[in-house]
């Protein structure tokens, strides 16, 4: 049986957290819920996933592994009694790489006030600089969480309330040295389609946002959907042959991957392997058999993992 990447979706993205208490309250009032813990004991980490998961979510009451838009927090033991432990947030060098996670709202004013209410901080308050239709509020680890209207700015200023059932996680952003390199990588080798794309030349950089849309045409309005890929290309960094980014996994460490979930994951390995993809991990490399990472162009890890809906293989 042949692998269909109709079928494959953008799963989650992972990021090192220093106390897992703090964030998952931090994403809980985002209006997120704690879908799957997975404890590992013996290699000391423990795995929180968590997802919009109310009646009006996407993916409503699915497994895991059939979902799009999960935020994965790793958790180390101990680092949360460390007060010399920090992560990367992938904004700043020598860590810059990843950029930030992205939330889809209802009435922007209003969850930007919600969010502020509770205490918490932001990098960039909806006031701030000349772009008044976008925020970034900073997780207890100071990762970006940028936040995005499914309307328009301007038609919700008066609005005072705001329902975070209604919210998605929309994206991810990483950032690429290539982006003609990167483009046909998560297009001819994930199966992504390209569903819009914002050109900034006065401030040299392109924006590509891509996911599992069928018959996308580079046109789709991107702020009602989960699992989108966002790629951040500045102009020229393909020419410096000593620049690259942070995959997050070396130090100092934060983001860790993206991970998609396939239909039959030993057929798409196979087809990986057939396309020449450059592997982290494969199936029968280490003890786990029923995860591989392969790495996109820019270095960054990309999980592999079946979805459960689809062919039963592991008891996650």
């Amino acid at each position: 049986m042949a692998t269909d990447t109709s079928k494959y979706k953008f799963n989650h993205s992972m990021l090192r957290v220093k106390d897992p208490h703090r964030s998952v309250k931090f994403y809980e009032h985002l209006g997120m819920s704690l879908i799957q813990k997975i404890p590992q004991p013996e290699a000391k980490f423990d795995l929180y996933f968590l997802a919009y998961d109310s009646p009006n979510a996407l993916s409503h009451k699915a497994h895991w592994s059939d979902r799009q838009g999960i935020i994965e927090l790793t958790h180390n033991y101990g680092t949360e009694n460390n007060p010399n432990y920090t992560v990367a947030n992938g904004n700043s060098d020598p860590g810059r790489g990843f950029g930030h996670v992205c939330i889809s709202v209802d009435n922007i004013q209003a969850a930007c006030q919600r969010i502020e209410d509770a205490g918490y901080k932001f990098q960039k308050k909806l006031s701030d600089g000349r772009m008044h239709h976008i925020a970034f509020a900073l997780d207890p680890d100071n990762y970006w969480v940028e936040i995005i209207s499914d309307n328009k700015a301007e038609d919700t200023e008066n609005i005072k309330e705001t329902d975070p059932s209604t919210y998605r996680m929309n994206h991810t952003m990483l950032r690429v040295k290539d982006h003609s390199a990167s483009l046909d990588f998560y297009k001819n080798i994930l199966g992504m389609s390209l569903l819009r794309t914002s050109e900034s030349p006065s401030a040299k950089f392109n924006l590509y946002f891509l996911g599992y849309v069928l018959g996308a045409n580079n046109d789709v309005n991107t702020s009602p959907l989960e699992g989108v890929l966002e790629l951040t290309w500045n102009y020229g960094t393909e020419n410096d042959p000593d620049f690259k980014y942070h995959d997050g996994n070396s130090e100092p460490q934060g983001f860790g991957h993206i991970a998609i979930t396939v239909d039959d994951l030993d057929e798409a390995c196979k087809r990986f392997e057939e396309r020449g993809v450059r592997w982290k991990k494969r199936l029968t490399d280490g003890r786990m058999k029923n995860v591989a990472f392969v790495l996109d162009p820019d270095g960054y890890w990309i999980e592999v993992v079946q979805n459960e809906k689809l062919k039963t293989r592991s008891n996650w």
